[in-house]
């Protein structure tokens, strides 16, 4: 039992590796779009605040994903390895393709679908699925809201400002925009890891009889996740930063920071969303207030339509691990 369970925590920190190098685009696109910083230098800042957000959030997150979505009775070691084989399959595919995803609904739909197979629809927690799923569609229309509304804003201040004194004055405020979605980044999606693995470690009888996540999962899960980063995902990240809509240094910063702050409310929250979601909204309603034609709508409706098929494609491939592994493995 020991050497599986070692294995599935392996299995899931590669999983949060993937998710960082999917999700560095989320981090650094527009800084790198900007010219603010050169992608190698970005990808650096990015992975140091992902790693930076296990000292500056709870674990609300985790706590939703290790027993908020399926009943915990109902999970054990093969449905957890059937999920992230699920959901390792989904993003590895989108990454391959440039299509910036939801790796954390990819786990929530591995996850699902694994332990309808093994324990059938009512071993899910509707609350849970509903709210995750709610949030699929608020959280990039928050972000798109905020973004334009920060620009706004920005725009009304600066408006009597020379574009080059704009330039520069938000060239060195994207650091400090970029730092603080890195810091929401790290915080909402290495907690979806942290939640997987407390999960097995409680099923697998290493927790004791209280679920908690323990502070060397959190360590272990953010680390994960800033290699990912630093080791980048340069097709989404060109896809998020330089085909979606044409940034300057005062439209990252207000994407960056109406992210930064979707983010940093649903951690609080415990309510897993989509980083990716948020920046693309918060990217697209930046490039609104230029013009409508700013933005590559038939772009956009690839990235929503990766969105939509998210969770029913990983629950699909987590429930046909399952289904796989069931035949081989536990006969």
């Amino acid at each position: 039992m020991f050497q599986l369970t070692l294995f599935i925590i392996i299995l899931a920190l590669l999983f949060d590796f993937l998710n960082g190098m999917n999700d560095a685009a989320n981090s650094i696109a527009t800084i790198v779009a900007t010219r603010v910083l050169t992608p190698k230098i970005a990808v650096a800042w990015a992975a140091f605040f992902n790693f930076s957000a296990a000292f500056f959030f709870g674990v609300e997150v985790a706590t939703t994903i290790g027993k908020g979505i399926v009943e915990p009775s109902a999970v054990d070691q093969y449905v957890i390895l059937s999920a992230l084989i699920g959901a390792i399959v989904w993003t590895h595919s989108c990454t391959r393709l440039g299509l910036p995803i939801s790796v954390s609904h990819a786990l929530v739909g591995g996850l699902a679908g694994s332990t309808i197979i093994k324990a059938g629809f009512e071993s899910l927690i509707p609350a849970g699925i509903t709210k995750v799923v709610i949030f699929i569609f608020l959280s990039p229309i928050i972000g798109l809201v905020l973004g334009t509304l920060f620009m706004i804003v920005v725009m009304w201040l600066f408006k009597n400002s020379r574009g080059s004194k704009v330039d520069k004055i938000f060239r060195y405020g994207q650091l400090l925009s970029s730092a603080a979605f890195s810091l929401g980044h790290g915080t909402n999606d290495a907690q979806k890891t942290m939640g997987i693995i407390s999960i097995l470690l409680y099923t697998s009888g290493f927790l004791g009889e209280e679920f908690y996540v323990p502070f060397w999962v959190v360590i272990i899960s953010h680390t994960a996740i800033g290699l990912g980063t630093l080791a980048g995902g340069w097709r989404v990240i060109k896809t998020m930063g330089m085909r979606l809509t044409h940034l300057k240094p005062v439209g990252g910063f207000c994407a960056e920071t109406a992210g930064a702050l979707v983010l940093g409310g649903t951690a609080i929250s415990g309510i897993p969303v989509s980083t990716t979601h948020t920046i693309a909204g918060a990217i697209m309603g930046v490039g609104m207030v230029k013009r409508l034609t700013a933005v590559r709508w038939g772009l956009a409706g690839k990235i929503i339509w990766a969105w939509v098929l998210t969770i029913p494609f990983s629950g699909l491939c987590g429930a046909l691990s399952y289904f796989i592994i069931k035949q081989f493995f536990l006969h």
